[in-house]
C-alpha cells in the first residue's frame, strides 16, 4: 500500500528509529547499501539483514568483513544519486536531484559483535563528481570499534564546489587478516544545506544533472553556469528535496527580454511553489503557485534589460521575506494551505535570464 492509500484507509506510515532514512527494521531490507567492489575492497565484505543490535528498533544491517589488512579495506554504500552506470542510459534518461548535500548532517550508530578477533576502524565516507566526471572520495570521521562495542557519530558534510554528491558510505579497516561483524543500526541525515552552487572549478557535465529540467532550452555552451530560455509559458529548473523546510535561497538574476525571471522556494512540482520574480511591467511579486498563481504581495522595481537583481527569498514557518539587493522588500504570512517544505528552482517567463551561482543557507 502506498503511503497516499494508507492514510486515506487511516493507517499511518511506518518510520522505524525516529524516521531514520536507512533502519534496515524490515525483515530482509538492505535499503539499497551495495559492498564496494573496487580492487582494494572487492571479496572482503557480505551483507545481511538481521534481527537484534538496536537500540530502538528490531533489526540491523550485518557487515560480516573478511580478510581485513593494510590496503585491504571493506566498504558499503547507497547512492544518494545518479551513478555512474545511469548518466548513460539509453531510451528513458534518469532525472533526479541528489538526496544528500553539504551542510547538512549524517548520524549513524554501528555495533560490534563480540565474537569479532580484535578491533576495526570505521569511518564515514562521501563520493562526489569531480573532474572529468570522475568519482572522488571524502572521508569523515573515523572510530576504532573493539569486540561488543557501539558508538553513534555524527559528520556535517563539508562543501563539495558545487559537485553533487552520488553516494554516503562507511569504510571498515583492520589489520592482520581481520574478520567479524559490525552491525550499522541506522544512518541518516538531516538539516539545512550550507552551499553555492554554480559551475565547479573543478570543471565536468554531471552537476548539471543535479538539476530536474523544465525549461524549454537550458545549454552548456555559455559562460553563466546557468542560462535559460522559455518560450511559452513558465519554465523551472529544480534541485533539491521535499523534506527542506526553513531557508534562505538567493542568487543574481539577470532577466533578458523575459516577462518574468527570479527564485522559488519549497516547490513541490512544477506547478506548486513560492516565487521571487521581477517583471517586465515594472513590479517584483512574491508569488505563489498551488491551484493556479496568486500574487501575495507586489512592489515597485524599474525593469532594466541585462540588469543583475541580486534576489534573496527567506522561508520559515508560515512567513515569507523577499530581499532585492540586500534590501527586504516584501514580508508576508500565508496561512491558507500554507506550503511548509520543498526544493528551490530557478524560475523563468517567455524569455531568457542568465544566473551564475545559486546559494542555499539557513535562515
Amino acid at each position: 500500500m502506498s503511503i497516499s492509500g494508507g492514510r486515506f484507509a487511516g493507517v499511518e506510515p511506518v518510520a522505524p528509529k525516529g524516521g531514520a532514512r536507512f533502519h534496515f527494521d524490515l525483515p530482509g531490507a538492505v535499503q539499497g547499501w551495495q559492498a564496494d567492489t573496487s580492487v582494494e575492497a572487492r571479496g572482503t565484505l557480505t551483507l545481511e539483514n538481521v534481527a537484534g543490535h538496536s537500540e530502538d528498533g528490531a533489526r540491523s544491517l550485518a557487515l560480516h568483513y573478511h580478510g581485513l589488512a593494510p590496503g585491504r579495506v571493506a566498504r558499503v554504500a547507497t547512492a544518494t544519486f545518479v551513478p555512474p552506470e545511469a548518466l548513460t542510459m539509453s531510451g528513458y534518461g534518469l532525472y533526479a536531484s541528489p538526496t544528500l548535500y553539504p551542510g547538512q548532517t549524517v548520524r549513524a550508530r554501528i555495533a560490534a559483535d563480540d565474537a569479532a578477533d580484535g578491533p576495526v576502524s570505521c569511518r564515514l565516507y562521501m563520493r562526489t563528481y569531480g573532474a572529468n566526471d570522475q568519482l572522488e572520495r571524502v572521508y569523515g570521521p573515523e572510530i576504532e570499534l573493539v569486540p561488543s562495542a557501539s558508538s553513534t557519530w555524527e559528520w556535517r558534510i563539508p562543501p563539495t564546489g558545487g559537485q553533487p554528491i552520488a553516494e554516503i558510505g562507511l569504510e571498515l579497516g583492520g589489520t592482520r587478516g581481520a574478520n567479524g561483524t559490525l552491525y550499522l543500526d541506522y544512518l541518516t541525515w538531516d538539516g539545512t544545506p550550507e552551499m553555492e552552487l554554480g559551475r565547479p572549478h573543478t570543471g565536468g557535465n554531471v552537476w548539471r544533472r543535479a538539476w530536474v529540467d523544465g525549461i524549454d532550452q537550458y545549454e552548456r555552451w555559455y559562460a553563466e553556469a546557468y542560462r535559460l530560455t522559455q518560450n511559452e509559458g513558465t519554465g523551472l529548473l529544480i534541485t533539491g528535496t521535499r523534506e527542506w523546510a526553513d531557508y534562505t535561497v538567493a542568487a543574481p538574476v539577470r532577466p533578458h527580454l523575459a516577462a518574468r525571471a527570479g527564485i522559488a522556494a519549497r516547490v513541490q512540482g512544477m506547478r506548486r511553489y513560492y516565487a521571487l520574480l521581477v517583471c517586465a511591467d515594472g513590479s517584483i511579486r512574491l508569488v505563489k503557485a498551488l491551484d493556479g498563481d496568486q500574487v501575495l504581495a507586489e512592489a515597485p522595481c524599474p525593469w532594466q534589460l541585462d540588469h543583475t537583481y541580486n534576489l534573496a527569498l527567506s522561508v520559515r514557518g508560515t512567513e515569507i521575506v523577499a530581499a532585492l539587493d540586500d534590501t527586504e522588500v516584501l514580508r508576508v504570512t500565508d496561512t491558507d494551505r500554507p506550503l511548509m517544505n520543498g526544493a528551490i528552482a530557478l524560475v523563468i517567463d517567455e524569455g531568457r535570464v542568465e544566473i551564475d551561482t545559486v546559494v542555499v543557507r539557513a535562515v
